[in-house]
């Protein structure tokens, strides 16, 4: 065999497993069909949409809240072509970033498309390379409206919606998941005129009720508009316009844009890789179906990530590559699903790990509620940002973390906390008896883990 491993696929979860089988002494070949590595994440998905979301902060902050910190300026000028020139160079310094581990780590690299041809090999162009295993981490793509193909002009996917090269004037962001408030919040702040239309009764369906309402009240008195409960039936291109149409409590509303932005999912990207070949089908959502070693119906044939389904995030995909690369190396690997965080980056930020209320509520669990503002910190007082709170849930018998919400402030970096001390399985007395130094705004989540037996000292 030419190779113990190709990683068809260099997002974060097929470069992260091609490193970490190549640590552990696999000799590792990595495809991917775009001249660039790093995947949707670093090239059209996490990153860039995360230095967007800084520079509008910034422009925004300049604009309406520096001074109240005693800094008086002039007029703001936005520089959108070098807003994008600076996201561009973040992307290009971070995929250079990859390619460098690859040639670091020893791990062959191969451009074009590949497909199986069968259990131990694959096709690369014209190249036919062998190998022992074969990961499938070709991650997804942008969901279309199948009444509204995107046409990349003015009916956009979140791709092109981070590369505009003129600031529309109005934008219509159908779906209210992470994706469209993320991006949604990017183009308010530099002064679009951003509506929000949402198939469900509340954003991000998924989280802790208690984030999601408050998350849609902040988002409002940014000035964003929200139309809840609401469905698509019409996407028409005008010339230079979009009208969309959808129904809402049983009435036909439109609403006319520059752009309309579809966020409304993904959908994993498996054509024409061959797995027919190998006798794989993917299920009725197009995902590959996989045992607890992520092995598919051929045992040689790993896929993760995007692909099998679950929470679409770079990290739960790095993870995933990891325990392939350690199982095929050592006959264990461990993902615990648990554990696995998630962010939306807005601001304030919103993140979570665990069960939410209202699943705890579902599996008749008896638990403990904990709640603590960022209104009583120090610190966040300091910052200017004072919305939001930290929740836990931990179980009323044991004292188990079992679910940490936060909106606030940094709340991105905060939710490492709570990740380890659920992956310890620790309880809200473990993290209260922790220091936390003051003034900063970790001392939020020890009071809402004081709060949960009512012990919060400040307030």
């Amino acid at each position: 065999m030419d190779f113990d491993l190709i990683v068809i696929g260099s997002g974060p979860g097929g470069y992260t497993g091609a490193i970490r089988a190549a640590q552990l002494g696999l000799k590792t070949g990595i495809v991917e069909k775009y001249p660039i590595l790093g995947g949707t994440c670093l090239n059209v998905g996490c990153i860039p949409s995360k230095a967007l979301l800084d520079s509008s902060e910034h422009y925004h902050f300049l604009e309406h809240e520096v001074k109240n910190h005693g800094v008086d300026v002039g007029k703001i000028h936005l520089n959108l072509s070098k807003m994008i020139e600076r996201k561009n160079k973040i992307v290009s310094e971070l995929t250079g970033g990859v390619n460098y581990l690859m040639k670091k780590n020893k791990i062959e690299k191969f451009q074009g498309h590949a497909q199986i041809i069968s259990p131990n090999e694959i096709k690369v162009n014209s190249k036919t390379v062998q190998t022992k295993n074969i990961m499938i981490a070709t991650g997804s793509k942008p969901r279309a409206l199948p009444f509204a193909p995107f046409n990349k002009t003015n009916i956009i996917s979140s791709t092109e919606a981070l590369s505009l090269q003129k600031l529309p004037k109005s934008m219509m962001v159908i779906g209210g998941g992470y994706i469209g408030l993320e991006l949604g919040s990017v183009w308010k702040r530099l002064g679009v005129d951003v509506h929000v239309v949402e198939f469900a009764d509340r954003l991000c369906p998924a989280l802790d009720l208690d984030l999601s309402r408050a998350l849609l009240k902040t988002l409002k008195v940014q000035g964003l508009n929200f139309y809840l409960s609401s469905k698509v039936t019409h996407v028409d291109s005008k010339g230079k316009k979009v009208e969309i149409v959808f129904e809402q409590d049983d009435k036909s509303q439109k609403l006319n844009g520059d752009i309309a932005l579809v966020s409304i999912g993904r959908i994993p990207y498996t054509e024409n890789l061959g797995l027919k070949n190998c006798g794989i089908e993917v299920d009725e959502k197009g995902f590959i179906p996989v045992n607890s070693k992520y092995q598919t119906l051929v045992p040689s044939i790993y896929a993760i990530g995007d692909v099998i389904g679950g929470a679409m995030l770079a990290h739960k995909a790095e993870e995933e590559g990891v325990a392939v690369a350690e199982s095929i190396a050592t006959g264990h690997g461990h993902v615990n699903y648990k554990t696995l965080p998630s962010v939306i980056y807005t601001w304030p930020e919103v993140a979570s790990v665990g069960l939410t209320q209202e699943q705890v509520k579902e599996q008749g669990m008896d638990v403990k509620i904990g709640r603590f503002p960022f209104t009583a910190n120090g610190r966040a007082k300091a910052l200017g940002c004072t919305e939001g709170f930290v929740k836990i849930i931990s179980d009323k018998n044991t004292d188990e973390v079992l679910g940490v919400h936060i909106i606030g402030p940094r709340a991105s970096d905060m939710i490492a906390e709570a990740v380890i001390a659920m992956e310890f399985s620790a309880s809200t007395e473990d993290i209260a008896r922790g220091f936390h130094a003051h003034p900063t705004l970790s001392e939020v989540v020890r009071e809402a883990a004081l709060s949960v037996d009512s012990q919060a000292r400040q307030i």
